[in-house]
């Protein structure tokens, strides 16, 4: 029985000059940022440029490889000339994807991954779907990724300068990084007990200090709070399961500034406000729901016939619960409390109210920065806070697939 290959029918020249035509316009009008005139002129032009050179690939050259380097030479040199090296490389990567793209829809390939009774409706819903989805990942994801060059910056600014735009070496150093160290140390050219006055003296450190104390130990607190809750709460016999979830799961619904209000009024009567114990209260307090929330789920893969199991052999519900259902369900409480970690670290609504000066967390400084005097130290520990979040989320990803192999569910 010989197999079938699916040729797809080529579209006429029009179509991938159009699609071609509608990607240049949307570039001339992500270039012109905010100006109608300009921007009036980028999209007719972008339009226009983009749909000759891809015309110009489809009937002369003919092959993907050789479309990118002409496509992505073409406009990186025309970046290059007309603005400057950053645009030229931003332009050249613009072309390797139009050179690719043209190529793409010139063969019919983009009706491969559907089946070939497929509309085209069906194929225009299908990729407008996903690029729907990536505009929107970038979206969220341009601010962020925007942070990180800009905390090089050499001048004082939130923008780039145009060194920075032109790449000269000179527009970029490490300078508000070394801000992070001396910003409040007493000698910033001291020969001897620099080390000492940055770790004593320096107001970034002081606060990078004071977020880990209070998030380690409310992470602590919570997971510890939260993985015997959720134990309690996955047992068939317990009473008034909901209410009690719904009571203990409310702090994530409940708005924040209510939340530190309340807390606020309550441990000012009780002389814990102000001071590092109840920060961590508080805080574990805000990072029990997600523990409770992630060992929840882990246990309800868990086979309770192992605890009956042991039961019969003769363990005790300690015993038990540390050798046979706690290393099961151990990727679960980590990344709850992970989860925990990141709430405290990142919280800034309850440290306003609750804490003074020597109990200033990140966000805390980095919110008087903000206020007081703006700085680009803030970016530097933006930057830092995403490496960081980034390893955070790496690591919870991996304890969920090696969560779902204990399990022994595929990881999706």
């Amino acid at each position: 029985m010989s197999k079938y290959k699916y040729i797809p029918p080529k579209p006429p020249i029009i179509f991938t000059a159009f699609w071609s035509a509608l990607l240049g316009s949307f570039i001339g009008f992500l270039t012109a940022r905010g100006d109608m005139l300009l921007s009036l002129f980028l999209i007719i032009g972008g339009g226009v440029l983009f749909s000759l050179l891809s015309i110009f690939s489809v009937l002369v050259i003919k092959n993907q490889n050789l479309s990118r380097i002409f496509c992505g030479a073409t406009l990186g040199f025309l970046g290059l000339f007309y603005i400057g090296l950053s645009y030229g490389i931003v332009l050249f990567i613009m072309g390797l994807i139009l050179g690719s793209i043209s190529i793409w829809l010139s063969s019919g390939n983009y009706r491969l991954p559907l089946p070939p009774y497929a509309t085209s409706g069906e194929v225009l819903w299908f990729y407008s779907f996903r690029g729907i989805c990536a505009l929107i990942f970038l979206f969220l994801i341009i601010p962020i990724i925007i942070l990180i060059p800009l905390s090089f910056n050499q001048e004082p600014y939130f923008s780039f300068t145009p060194g920075m735009l032109a790449l000269e070496k000179e527009a970029f150093s490490f300078r508000w990084y070394m801000d992070i160290l001396i910003n409040g140390i007493v000698d910033p050219e001291a020969k001897e007990g620099w080390w000492s006055d940055v770790w004593q003296n320096a107001q970034w450190v002081r606060s990078i200090k004071n977020s880990f104390i209070i998030g380690i130990g409310a992470t602590l607190l919570a997971t510890s709070i939260g993985t015997l809750a959720a134990i309690g709460l996955s047992r068939s016999e317990m009473p008034y399961r909901r209410a009690i979830m719904a009571l203990l799961i409310s702090p994530m619904i409940v708005p924040l500034v209510i939340t530190a209000s309340g807390l606020f009024y309550f441990y000012s009567q009780i002389g814990i406000a102000k001071t590092y114990t109840g920060l961590i209260l508080a805080h574990a307090i805000l990072g029990t729901p997600f523990v409770i929330i992630t060992v929840t789920a882990t246990l309800s893969g868990f086979d309770n016939n192992l605890t009956r199991a042991a039961a019969n052999l003769g363990a005790g519900p300690i015993r038990t619960f540390f050798k046979v259902q706690m290393p099961l369900i151990l990727p679960g409480v980590i990344s709850g409390g992970l989860f925990a970690f990141i709430t405290s670290f990142d919280e800034v609504v309850v440290v306003l109210q609750l804490a003074d000066v020597r109990q200033r967390t990140i966000p805390r400084q980095m919110f008087s920065g903000i206020r007081e005097q703006i700085s680009p130290t803030i970016l530097a520990v933006a930057t830092i806070l995403v490496i960081l979040s980034i390893a955070i989320l790496t690591a919870v990803e991996l304890l969920r697939r090696r969560s779902e192999r204990l399990r022994g569910v595929s990881p999706g």
